[in-house]
């Protein structure tokens, strides 16, 4: 089974590079999914900014706080926001200072520390959760409630293909 798995990927792999005119509409649904998302996280980013002075990597860290009241371990926010250690470290160091999130020692493991959010903190952040949800609503605003179903319906079926690609992908290892 692993070598027709093999097979089967190489010729995709082969085909494509053949005949890349094969592949012009899965290539143009990528690069437009891709510059929607951009064009997305360019204006979150922007607002965030200009309503809140902050960036958006510290909304997400204060968002994966939101989610976890009694607190997070430096390593559990890094695996979940796919950053480095030395991101987290910098972004919890601004955050302490603007007295948003608040570090302490784990009370089991002495080398670990534990981040959460402040009542100051918990209270920001909802604001702007509050205003991010709003502000994409608005970047959606021409859609239809039937648009929104179908798209995502059809970008759910997108991301069980890549999954099912790429879990194939992993298995041929």
């Amino acid at each position: 089974m692993r070598a027709i798995t093999e097979t089967a990927a190489l010729d995709a792999e082969t085909r494509a590079l053949e005949r890349p005119r094969d592949h012009t509409s899965e290539l143009r649904l990528w690069l437009r999914m891709l510059a929607c998302t951009n064009m997305i996280e360019t204006e979150i980013r922007r607002r965030l900014r200009e309503r809140f002075d902050v960036t958006l990597p510290r909304f997400d860290l204060m968002a994966q706080l939101d989610k976890a009241p009694e607190g997070l371990s430096l390593g559990e926010i890094s695996r979940r926001m796919m950053v480095s250690n030395g991101n987290v470290t910098g972004l919890v160091e601004r955050l302490t200072e603007d007295g948003l999130v608040e570090r302490r020692a784990s009370d089991t493991d002495r080398r670990s520390t534990f981040v959460r959010l402040t009542p100051d903190g918990r209270a920001a952040f909802r604001q702007m959760a509050d205003e991010h949800a709003d502000w994409i609503g608005e970047l959606f605003g021409d859609l239809s409630a039937d648009d929104i179903e179908v798209l995502l319906d059809q970008l759910g079926q997108a991301k069980a293909s890549v999954l099912s690609h790429s879990k194939k992908g992993e298995g041929a290892r």
